[in-house]
């Protein structure tokens, strides 16, 4: 415990060393501390305005602001360092500099902790409020004093105020001032009544004659008479529910006060939580009513939760509710450093956020100390720091932990702080109720949930506990993300992996059993989905794979959402968090189809020869199902292709052809680029017939008119590839085909092919296809050929194709120089061209470029072609002849 003189008992008490110091470290919280002063400079513009009356019981109230955060967030030491920075002559953090209101009226802070260990009653927070007023101003108010003593009669028969404020420790807070004030009060009202002396401390008689007199509006309590409620007050029964009405008159007391004694109480209500539960609102009522009946004071709420006053709903549980009663509490307030004189946000309820990491690190520095230096060394404080995730009760019990271990003879290492706290645990789940306790520990599975999908983890049937728990502080909002909510990180952490002594913990199958909901909702909320919905497929595979990785549950819709994944050739990363201290070896089903999905994905970033060791490490497994077994050997087909390697490819692909599976179109695919790559045009082009839409069969004749110099007719096929894409809503293979059709046209109608490459850029926007961003600035380069000032662009292109390991990609790239060069006829740098392709083909695939490349040079052939061309080699030497011709005439026109 740190006690209020900010002396951390427990931690002097842990250490033989009395050079050790532990105290309360108070960090920053700048931010905060502008929103107290604009409230405040606000509040205090508002209550000396004439049109302002404190007996105006309809108008909005905003008087009032609202800090609240997770458990240990720093509230209580926030509210602490508040009283002390708004007292008169107080002391605030060197940081805050000084206020900017006026000395009059007087601040005088009042701070009242709500805490159940405390034992704060509405009737001990009302004296609590009157006593401090007492202390200060040292004089009677006379509405107020007159109504507590008739309560004080009826509800402590034989028991003085004074005897009361004794025992309790009131009166060594505050002093014994209020009982003679109160006294006073009763003499002086006797005698303007002309009572008996003795009458006048007959309270029942003299509150009696004082309301006649009241009535009759008799000149000797004209004073009293000017609060038009006290009457009414002094009518009614005297109990705890007319006590919670009195707040009002001292309102009105306070409102009469001379100006040079000016005075605004500052209340500072502290766990705010403990008042009761959103069922039972007994104490937050009474309160409420308080904070309505004073609206010439400030209250300042610090708690775990927001504050549900302006909420419609609560109509009939609280007095006053809803947006127009309590417009400050419907929004929220962001805790940053505002321009002085500039209005408040209209949200007052302020999310006190988690330190940053030098704050982290300040506050372990003084926390414990020695000698006036730091007791905790500066490497080990970056370490707590980092791992506290900036919530200050993890500090705080790392500062216990660090003298426990330091207790024992030894200095304390990184090692020593690798594990959660339970404490955080228990701190987390101690205002919750059991159905928020089962849903917290259900959604800690998740990175992000929304309220069906907790409801739905949690195996509950309705999703109220869900939106309550939404609501707590440790539950972060982000209304752009898939699913808006997610746990502090620390907290989640805690929940997972803390030893949990509770009594309604989880066992290991409670656990698992939970992970198998999550991971059914997850599937069903994207088979649920009304049309194609790529962010929402990615999001459940993401939770989907870690949920099944780490409970060892079974594939189920994983399977088809994999299909999905790859089916668009977007590429997005699937990250899956390491387990902490886990064997990384693929050792599930979900550990494999993590690991394909992975290398599918990072094959863009990865040489392909890293992608065939991935895939094959998947496949030595044998732990996927025989359709996903062919994913990962179709594209560890494909990454052989791109290597060169023909054969391994072409055996690859066979399989997947002949299992007749899912895959089996794209196999079919494979085996035509196969047979165009080896120069059998005629063996491609029969395969391509029979693909269709499933196979990609136009991009595939697009790919073998392209290869005959028949630009016209390819960039027909790569157009009608690209509109079949759009219409089955696959933007993957959309970039691809326009990517091709701008390689087309790039040799022959330069002004079209900018616009081309404009859009095909504009669809690979957000995609991450390597291979086709690399056909793009091929395309580029092959427009401007003729024109080429510098090669230089070439150079690094080449050197980004070679790092890739795509062979295809390296071979049109010589050819577009090699068509640069014939341009302009510079036949050495062509003969160079054709020797780097000629090297790159050596295997006899894409030999065909070769040929394509001589033929655009005008040059002989020194080997005699392999390749069965379709209607035989002359056409085709002609059409890429043609096309340096066409460039040179293009050239010359524009010149």
């Amino acid at each position: 415990m740190t006690g209020n003189n900010g002396r951390d008992l427990r931690a002097l008490f842990s250490s033989n060393d009395r050079r050790v110091e532990a105290a309360e470290a108070f960090t920053n919280r700048q931010g905060q501390w502008d929103l107290v002063q604009s409230a405040l400079g606000e509040h205090l513009a508002r209550t000396r305005a004439a049109s302002f009356d404190v007996e105006d019981l309809e108008a909005p109230r905003t008087n009032i602001l609202v800090f609240h955060g997770v458990g240990g967030i720093g509230k209580t030491t926030f509210s602490r360092t508040l009283e002390a920075a708004l007292a008169s002559a107080g002391e605030r953090p060197a940081r805050w500099g000084e206020p900017a209101w006026p000395a009059r009226p007087t601040l005088l802070p009042v701070r009242i902790d709500l805490a159940r260990s405390a034992g704060t009653d509405f009737e001990r927070i009302v004296l609590t409020l009157r006593l401090a007023l007492a202390a200060h101003l040292g004089r009677p108010l006379p509405a107020f004093d007159i109504a507590l003593r008739r309560y004080w009669e009826h509800q402590h028969p034989g028991e003085s105020l004074e005897e009361y404020l004794n025992r309790g420790g009131l009166a060594a807070r505050f002093g014994k001032a209020l009982p003679q004030q109160v006294q006073s009060v009763l003499s002086d009202v006797a005698q303007a009544l002309l009572l008996p002396g003795t009458v006048g401390t007959a309270v029942g008689a003299l509150t009696g004659a004082l309301t006649t007199a009241l009535r009759e509006r008799r000149q000797t309590v004209r004073a009293l008479a000017a609060c038009h409620r006290l009457v009414d007050l002094l009518d009614a029964e005297p109990d705890l529910d007319s006590l919670s009405f009195y707040p009002h008159l001292l309102a009105f007391e306070l409102a009469r006060l001379p100006a040079d004694q000016a005075v605004v109480p500052v209340v500072l209500l502290d766990t705010f939580e403990d008042t009761g539960t959103r069922t039972h609102r007994d104490l937050e009522r009474l309160l409420q009513r308080m904070v309505w009946l004073m609206p010439n004071a400030f209250f300042i709420v610090t708690g775990r939760g927001r504050l549900q006053w302006a909420d419609a709903a609560l109509e009939g549980q609280l007095d006053y509710t809803g947006p127009t009663a309590w417009p400050g509490l419907a929004g929220q307030a962001l805790p940053s450093p505002r321009p002085a004189g500039s209005p408040l946000a209209s949200g007052r309820q302020v999310l006190i956020g988690d330190f940053t990491p030098e704050d982290c690190t300040d506050y372990l520095a003084r926390r414990l100390t020695r000698e006036g230096r730091p007791l905790i060394a500066p490497e080990l404080r970056e370490v707590i720091a980092e791992q506290s995730h900036g919530l200050p009760l993890y500090l705080d019990l790392a500062a216990h932990r660090f003298l426990e271990l330091h207790r024992g003879g030894r200095t304390p290492s990184a090692d020593d702080f690798g594990t959660d706290f339970p404490a955080l645990l228990t701190r987390t789940l101690a205002d919750l109720t059991p159905d928020e306790r089962h849903l917290l520990r259900a959604v800690s599975l998740l990175d992000a949930f929304d309220l069906p999908l907790a409801t739905a983890t949690a195996g509950l049937s309705h999703l109220s506990a869900a939106a309550r728990m939404v609501e707590r502080p440790f539950v972060r909002r982000d209304d752009f993300a898939l699913w808006p909510y997610h746990l502090h990180a620390l907290i989640r952490s805690t929940l997972r992996t803390a030893d949990d002594a509770t009594d309604d913990r989880w066992t290991d199958t409670d656990w698992k059993r939970a992970a198998a909901r999550a991971l059914a909702a997850l599937g069903a909320q994207w088979q649920a989905a009304p049309g194609p919905d790529r962010r929402l497929l990615v999001g459940c595979l993401r939770q989907g794979l870690a949920l099944a990785r780490d409970h060892q549950l079974g594939l189920d819709w994983l399977t088809d959402a994999a299909f999905a994944y790859t089916d668009d050739y977007v590429w997005e990363p699937l990250p899956l968090p390491v387990r902490d201290g886990a064997d990384e070896r693929i050792a599930t089903a979900a550990d494999a189809l993590a690991e394909l999905l992975s290398a599918l994905a990072r094959r863009q970033h990865e040489h392909r020869s890293t992608t065939v060791s991935r895939l094959t490490g998947v496949l030595d497994s044998h732990l996927l199902p025989a359709e996903l077994a062919d994913l990962a050997l179709y594209y560890r087909a494909k990454a052989h292709r791109d290597l060169g390697q023909t054969e391994a490819s072409r055996e690859g692909m066979s399989r997947v052809a002949d299992g007749g599976g899912r895959l089996a179109p794209d196999a079919a695919r494979g085996l035509a680029h196969l047979a165009r790559v080896s120069g059998d045009f005629p063996a491609a082009l029969a395969i391509a017939r029979t693909l269709g839409w499933p196979g990609r069969g136009n991009r595939v004749l697009g790919d073998i008119h392209f290869a005959h110099g028949d630009l016209a007719q390819a960039a027909t096929a790569f157009t009608t590839a690209r509109t079949e894409a759009e219409q089955h809503g696959n933007r993957g293979e959309q970039a691809i085909a326009q990517a091709n059709l701008a390689l087309a046209l790039a040799f022959t109608d330069p002004d079209r092919a900018g616009e081309e490459i404009t859009l095909a850029e504009h669809l690979l926007a957000g995609l991450d296809q390597r291979a086709t961003t690399l056909t793009v600035q091929v395309a580029a380069l092959a427009r401007r050929a003729g024109t080429l000032n510098t090669l230089d662009e070439a150079r690094v292109l080449r050197t980004e194709v070679r790092d890739a390991g795509i062979t295809a990609a390296q071979a049109v790239l010589e050819l577009v120089l090699v068509f640069h060069h014939a341009v302009t006829g510079e036949q050495d740098k062509a003969r160079a061209a054709i020797t780097r392709l000629t090297e790159h083909t050596q295997t006899g695939d894409y030999s065909y470029c070769v040929d394509a490349a001589h033929h655009m040079a005008g040059l002989r052939m020194t080997e005699p072609s392999t390749v069965s061309w379709l209607g035989g080699p002359d056409t085709v030497r002609a059409r890429w002849h043609g096309l340096v011709q066409a460039r040179r005439d293009q050239l010359r026109i524009q010149q």
